[in-house]
């Protein structure tokens, strides 16, 4: 995976990564007043929504998280 590919002005895969990573830590590990994902179309929704300025589906952030939330 290119965590340096430019997604959308000067954001990276790695920039996305960074942060949204915290909070998804949080909601998973029952931290925060959203509930954990039950699915990966939750997980997949979550991302597209919280992600800084580009509000489309980024493959590589997905499989990033979806590989750790199915450690979950």
């Amino acid at each position: 995976m290119d965590l340096n590919k430019h997604i959308w002005e000067g954001w990276t895969v790695q920039s996305y990564i960074n942060e949204l990573e915290w909070l998804f830590n949080m909601i998973m590990s029952g931290k925060s007043h959203v509930k954990p994902f039950k699915d990966s179309k939750e997980l997949k929704e979550w991302l597209k929504t919280n992600q800084p300025g580009y509000k489309k589906h980024i493959p590589e952030v997905y499989k990033y998280f979806k590989e750790k939330f199915d450690k979950y």
